[in-house]
């Protein structure tokens, strides 16, 4: 570690790569090194500022004027030209327009009229792996149960759908810089997503009462601009899949190496199910990180970040901060960790996190009353991916 000067203040610079296998495979220790390292931090191969401590991504996420998402949250410019007009990386007032058509769909009042058919589906998949006795998390449990859901409420053409799984996973690592193998590899998936949701999902082919009308409709009562609507439903879609396939993941791994945990959850899972969601987040957030730019010069306890520089918020290490969380490492489903930075924060906080949550919480409701313990049966093998936290495979047995 050595120290260079931004703006003539020292901040201290880490000869860090975040997007090395190494690395992503087990983030927690660089996350560790960045903490320490100060409130803020720099990368000189990415020539970028990080932010790696809780209270200083809090207040990035709540602080939207100083910390932009409007200039884009990816890392190269691609990503970020096609993510103009969505959520994500709008600012107010055109912010406040998009957040209101999605509000229709994905406001927790809505997404509770979607509890009992989800939880019916929770339960008959589960019932069938239960019965098998051993099943891949990932591809027999999370794949079988998340994408069905998200297309039937999006309301996509059956016609190319079945590529939207690959597509989402490929998107999150074009998030990374332009000079990353993931990043370059998945370019064509991107243009070939955006292509057909183009051409194919017009408003005449999607499912009428479905979330792409309602986007379709919002542009033609101009209340959205007609550019917003491919990527609102690339933004809608993609987050809604993979990164709530990473989340079962996660949960079922973290109750598999915590059987006490998982016995205290089956005992009440009811009033343990928000908790333990929460401690699951917290633990392995299913997005790692997002970027904003500075509108202004932003001092981090002396050491001043310029306007115009892009800072990357590093959930996953905040959410692992010591500062914040006692005993950070520890998977405690009592902790009740509410504030954890998983879903981002402020006016950009995922706005599909209450159906994300649906659907896991459904998944685990239906394995507590079936299933006593977990025994993973082979080495797991995570996705390796630039932005997000998942697993490519997760063998397990239930007695």
């Amino acid at each position: 570690m050595t120290a260079s000067a931004l703006e003539g203040r020292a901040l201290p610079a880490c000869n860090i790569d975040l997007f090395d296998d190494t690395h992503l495979e087990n983030p927690y220790p660089n996350y560790k090194l960045l903490r320490d390292a100060g409130p803020v931090a720099h990368l000189p191969d990415l020539n970028i500022t990080v932010l790696a401590r809780y209270k200083a991504i809090r207040y990035a996420l709540d602080n939207w004027q100083t910390f932009s998402s409007g200039d884009g949250v990816s890392l190269n410019d691609l990503l970020n030209k096609a993510w103009t007009g969505t959520l994500i990386a709008t600012d107010p007032p055109y912010h406040s327009a998009l957040r209101a058509v999605l509000n229709e769909r994905v406001s927790p009042r809505q997404i509770r009229k979607l509890t009992e058919d989800i939880e019916a589906k929770a339960e008959k998949l589960v019932d069938e792996l239960v019965e098998r006795g051993s099943f891949d998390v990932i591809t027999d449990c999370a794949y079988q149960f998340v994408p069905p859901i998200i297309l039937d409420l999006i309301g996509f053409p059956k016609e190319g759908s079945e590529n939207l799984l690959a597509w989402a996973e490929q998107i999150f690592n074009v998030n990374g810089p332009d000079n990353n193998k993931k990043m370059q590899e998945a370019v064509p998936s991107l243009t070939k997503m955006f292509e057909w949701l183009e051409k194919d999902c017009t408003k005449e082919r999607v499912k009428p009462g479905g979330f792409a009308a309602t986007i379709h409709e919002a542009a033609e009562r101009g209340d959205i601009r007609p550019e917003s609507v491919v990527p609102l439903m690339a933004g809608y879609s993609i987050p809604g899949t993979d990164t709530t396939i990473g989340l079962i993941g996660s949960a079922i791994y973290l109750f598999a190496n915590n059987p006490d945990q998982w016995q205290r959850f089956c005992e009440n899972p009811d009033e343990l199910m928000r908790p333990a969601l929460a401690e699951v987040l917290r633990m392995e957030s299913p997005v790692q990180w997002f970027a904003r730019v500075l509108k202004q010069d932003y001092d981090a306890d002396g050491v001043v970040v310029p306007a115009g520089s892009r800072v990357l918020l590093l959930f996953g290490a905040g959410n692992r901060d010591e500062r914040h969380f006692s005993n950070p490492d520890h998977f405690d489903i009592s902790r009740n960790p509410m504030d954890h930075l998983a879903f981002g924060g402020g006016i950009h906080g995922c706005p599909g996190q209450h159906l994300a949550q649906l659907q896991v919480s459904s998944l685990l409701k239906a394995l507590a009353r079936r299933v006593k313990r977990f025994e993973i049966t082979d080495m797991p093998r995570r996705t390796l991916n630039n932005t997000t936290r998942a697993f490519f495979n997760l063998p397990i047995a239930v007695f």
